[in-house]
């Protein structure tokens, strides 16, 4: 069989509400979280079989522990409206998660996880058709699970979605939840009088001003595509250490997104053309000051992301070394991880509502070759992620977002050993170079770098 032609068969389609009754209630969105289009993330989870429990007993212990975790994800359960100025909002209102229980026939092992666009998309994680949130769990042929979701992202940032996906698995153990959400949206008050660092105007626009973008891009035969990749610890380290050389010391992950960046350049060749490069910034443990009771926002759900980014033109970024790269990639990230920065892009938006924003680096001109933004998945809870039966086998965002701009995320192996999955949403023949030019980093994803020893 082809690893990409299977069949997926519906066995039983449900809404899952919270468990306990719920009062309606509106949810306004902080003007962070104003600042993301409608987007859908997607979540997959790769169980083997197990050896105490049946494919139909884990559904059930699935969807009860989903009803009791509503209760405190709420959101989670309910639906996004907009408000008479046209801004969405969360209409916290129980109406539930489609829970679809499906079959494939298909084993584990034999899944083209390498091409998740034709593997998982549509197929594994369901495209949600309402709602906040979509939930999938299909059986494989070899006894093996796979539970797939689907969120808003305008309600929910890829930390709210772990904080979700471990008290959702914590509840299936029944095991108390560490980690309770919290809503509240005092500490995303704009400052009066408002005010913002002009480098605010530089990273965002309002979709107002956007012109539609140039023939030349409107033509591109070419497409983005989804692929997963390995990376061993190996590589990863040594990488880190040719970024940081002269008694500087690199970020893995700034290490890593200066390597890509490089590497995509290469394939250019005009020199002039610029290649913008984006890095997801969490400001949670920067905004913790703006409270006075000190509130931890490690429990916050919802957005708190900025996305600065840096470019170079292919000339530039063919002649500098991975160490002077690398620099330009911490100096990007460093001038966004402050306080100041995510007051001032609070401020920013209250200024500029109703008028909807977005990241500029999403907006790719003629002088670009390239562009895509870079978010660590570091902090994928996947080891913890046992719903009864075991750790997954392999877990990994899902993230075609469209547009022209790419997305990349590493995450850690299941292993737990430092490899890293990374999954990559760029341009095919930006995939392709880094299969040509970074074979020896890039391997492609196949059934031996599953886990299928996992157990615990």
């Amino acid at each position: 069989m082809d690893s990409c032609d299977f069949t997926v068969s519906v066995k039983r389609r449900d809404v899952v509400a919270a468990v306990l009754p719920l009062a309606e209630q509106l949810l306004a969105m902080s003007n962070l979280d104003l600042l993301l289009p409608p987007l859908d993330v997607g979540i997959f989870l790769c169980y083997k079989k197990s050896s105490n429990m049946s494919p139909e007993s884990r559904v059930t212990v699935l969807k009860k522990a989903l009803a009791q975790t509503l209760v405190s994800f709420y959101p989670f359960a309910g639906e996004i409206v907009q408000n008479p100025l046209g801004e969405p909002e969360l209409l916290c209102s129980n109406a539930g998660v489609d829970f679809v229980h499906a079959c494939a026939d298909i084993e584990l092992k034999e899944l083209d996880l390498y091409h998740p666009d034709f593997s998982v998309h549509g197929k594994l994680v369901p495209v949600k058709v309402r709602g906040v949130l979509s939930v999938q769990v299909t059986e494989l042929k070899c006894g093996g699970l796979v539970i797939g979701c689907t969120f808003d992202h305008r309600a929910a940032d890829a930390h709210s979605a772990n904080m979700f996906l471990t008290a959702w698995a914590e509840s299936s153990q029944a095991k108390p939840t560490t980690h309770l959400p919290s809503f509240r949206r005092s500490v995303f008050v704009p400052r009066h009088p408002l005010q913002h660092d002009e480098s605010i105007d530089k990273m965002y626009v309002l979709l107002s001003s956007i012109l539609p973008p140039p023939k030349e891009i409107e033509v591109s035969k070419d497409q983005l595509l989804s692929r997963i990749y390995y990376i061993r610890a190996e590589e990863i380290d040594r990488l880190q250490f040719e970024a940081s050389k002269n008694g500087t010391r690199r970020s893995k992950i700034e290490s890593f997104s200066a390597f890509l960046w490089k590497t995509i350049a290469e394939g250019g060749n005009d020199l002039s053309k610029g290649v913008k490069l984006g890095v997801v910034v969490d400001g949670r443990k920067r905004l913790e000051g703006r409270e006075d009771n000190n509130l931890s926002l490690q429990n916050y759900f919802g957005n708190v992301l900025s996305i600065p980014y840096t470019q170079a033109s292919i000339g530039e970024l063919k002649s500098m070394t991975l160490e002077t790269a690398a620099n330009l990639v911490h100096s990007c990230v460093e001038a966004a991880a402050t306080e100041e920065h995510f007051s001032g892009l609070i401020d920013w938006v209250e200024l500029h509502r109703p008028n909807p924003a977005i990241v500029k680096v999403y907006c790719i001109d003629a002088n670009d070759e390239a562009a895509f933004v870079v978010s660590s998945g570091q902090h994928f809870p996947v080891t913890k992620l046992n719903f009864g039966w075991g750790i997954p086998a392999f877990g990994s965002y899902h993230f075609p977002w469209g547009g022209q701009t790419g997305y990349v995320m590493p995450m850690p192996s299941v292993r737990g050993n430092g490899d890293w999955v990374v999954y990559m949403h760029l341009m095919k023949k930006h995939l392709d170079l880094v299969e040509t030019q970074a074979f020896d980093v890039f391997r492609p994803f196949d059934s031996s770098h599953l886990n299928l020893a996992a157990d615990d």
